[in-house]
């Protein structure tokens, strides 16, 4: 199918993420930011508690995974489970919905990893022609 049948296509759909005020918009947030990408990903390895899910994903804060984690809850992407112990075990894995997520942005993590030569080269010509440093 082409870039302009899927266009068409996409117009056809009840949410555009196009449009400013389209709720698909946040959830496109929720899932291409640094955090929200790479938490799915880490979370299709499967079930993660919270601190081994923050060792995962090296350099997020706290307070940003709590955050993120938040987010894709409440989009339906990642379910909280709450162990009754002492002390509290959560537990979060994906749903349905954040399996079929993560796997798309698992095969463009793919695509930039094995690409990154090329990714390097680039800015490597890009800053010699600026003269960068």
């Amino acid at each position: 199918m082409d870039t302009t049948q899927e266009l068409r296509e996409a117009d056809d759909l009840p949410y555009n993420v196009f449009a400013k005020a389209c709720p698909s918009r946040g959830t496109l947030e929720h899932v291409t930011g640094r955090w929200g990408g790479l938490t799915l990903c880490a979370l299709q390895e499967g079930q993660l508690r919270f601190n081994e899910l923050r060792r995962r994903v090296d350099g997020v804060s706290e307070k940003m995974l709590s955050q993120t984690l938040h987010a894709l809850e409440r989009d339906g992407l990642v379910l909280r489970e709450a162990q009754p112990t002492n002390p509290p075990r959560v537990d979060y894995e994906l749903t349905l919905l954040g399996r079929e997520v993560a796997e798309r942005l698992l095969g463009l993590v793919h695509l930039v990893e094995g690409r990154m030569d090329d990714v390097l080269a680039a800015r490597e010509r890009y800053d010699a022609a600026r003269g960068a440093l």
